[in-house]
């Protein structure tokens, strides 16, 4: 089995030089690597020209990360996708064992791994090694925790699978990775590899750090997978929309944007009033805070 690697890129050349290294590093070398610069405007050129002979690059006009990808899957040559973010980073072993792990079972569609977040400057934040697999769909749906941490560098696909599912929709920055994996996962088993190889870097750049872009993408991926007549589906509308919105509420209480987040807590409690004991805990929140800013004066 050949695994080819695709990195879509776009202004990140103070970053990309480390996912680049550790790409070349595997202790599977990839059948190629493919780098998509998606029209970048900053030093991404001068970077990649170091890295000649060893890389393959396509350039196109700027078309958002979902088009990046699906140009560079069109275009390559192995039997196996793996994704690396231009921003992120892979531990050396990270092909090896997703390769393995899929060539033990020939019916799973992705492998996925445990992956550590870490800030701007590389420090770390957390560590996830928890992941389910097997067929994992309703979890996906359902907004489940740590079914699939960090999709898009975590992943790694049969390319067969783009045929069957389609590739990455260009409607939903930064939903893209949700849905993919969840119409992956409507069709295939997933498997785990529970090794933190991946590392996850959070910075105010991030497509994620944007809540409303997340709420929008989030609410069109949720208009695609409810519009299936599957009643095993539509069981799961309330909750998931539930959840959905419990989740943009915490975003939004974070951000300290009261009204955005009252909206969301009350559109939570609509679609599943279980929702209750969990937004029961804000005022707690809300001491804290008090605290925390009173004792930084």
């Amino acid at each position: 089995m050949t695994a080819s690697l695709i990195i879509a890129t776009y202004n990140h050349a103070r970053l990309l030089g480390e996912a680049l290294d550790s790409a070349l590093a595997q202790t599977l070398a990839p059948l190629e690597i493919i780098v998509v610069d998606d029209g970048s405007t900053d030093d991404t050129p001068q970077i990649l020209n170091e890295y000649a002979g060893r890389i393959r690059v396509i350039r196109q006009a700027n078309a958002g990360v979902s088009i990046a990808r699906n140009t560079g899957i069109a275009a390559a040559a192995g039997d196996l996708i793996a994704l690396l973010d231009s921003d992120d980073w892979w531990a050396p072993a990270k092909l090896e064992r997703q390769v393995a792990r899929m060539a033990a079972d020939p019916g799973v569609g992705l492998v996925h791994c445990g992956s550590a977040r870490v800030d701007a400057s590389g420090r770390r934040l957390s560590v996830s090694r928890r992941g389910r697999e097997g067929w994992v769909a309703a979890a996906i749906l359902a907004l489940d925790p740590d079914v699939i941490v960090a999709p898009g560098s975590c992943v790694l696909f049969r390319k067969r699978v783009v045929d069957d599912v389609g590739g990455f929709d260009a409607r939903l920055p930064p939903s893209e990775d949700w849905d993919f994996c969840y119409r992956v996962a409507t069709r295939y088993p997933i498997a785990y590899v529970p090794e933190v190889l991946v590392r996850y870097r959070i910075h105010p750049a991030g497509a994620h750090m944007n809540i409303d872009r997340m709420q929008n993408g989030m609410l069109l991926a949720f208009d695609k997978a409810f519009a299936s007549g599957d009643t095993s589906v539509q069981r799961l509308r309330d909750r998931a929309y539930g959840r959905l919105h419990r989740i943009l509420a915490g975003c939004y209480f974070e951000a300290r944007q009261p009204r955005a987040f009252l909206t969301h807590a009350i559109k939570s409690l609509r679609y599943d009033a279980r929702n209750a004991t969990y937004f029961a805990a804000y005022p707690l929140r809300l001491a804290s805070r008090a605290l925390t800013s009173g004792s930084q004066r």
